[in-house]
């Protein structure tokens, strides 16, 4: 009876932990340029170490690869933008991440941010405000290599 107990357990704590690592945000995604409809980067998005989730410039689609983020300060002036990481400590948090923060590289300027799903796009909403009044939104597609 108790080894039941212990295996059943085990498998529980199994299949929590598999579905926990099963983020549908986690992966490539194509970015969409709100104004223009054109596309420029695949972003990457991970979970960190940390247990927070970041997003970096995993691929240019367009102009030459070692574009460099010339408006960015601090540690990221004249990084070349792929690898870049743009989407910095967000938390995982009733379908969508929050609480970290996004740099938008054509402006070299930090701004608040969520991430969710909608229809099977990514949604970015970047804002000037925590609450999220004060921005716009981006909607990505998801990045499947072409052959």
């Amino acid at each position: 009876m108790i080894r039941s107990f212990l295996i059943l357990s085990a498998l529980t704590l199994c299949a929590i932990t598999t579905l926990a690592q099963n983020n549908p945000i986690v992966g490539n995604w194509k970015t969409v340029d709100d104004k223009t409809g054109n596309s420029f980067s695949v972003v990457k998005i991970y979970k960190g170490n940390d247990g927070l989730y970041y997003g970096k410039i995993d691929k240019m689609l367009v102009g030459p690869a070692h574009l460099k983020c010339e408006q960015c300060e601090g540690e990221d002036h004249n990084q070349p933008l792929e690898g870049l990481v743009i989407i910095r400590g967000m938390h995982y948090e009733d379908g969508e991440l929050r609480g970290g923060k996004v740099l938008d590289p054509e402006s070299g300027k930090f701004h608040y941010g969520k991430i969710f799903l909608r229809d099977g796009k990514l949604v970015l909403r970047g804002s000037l405000d925590k609450r999220g009044l004060l921005g716009r939104n981006q909607t990505w597609e998801e990045w499947r290599m072409e052959k």
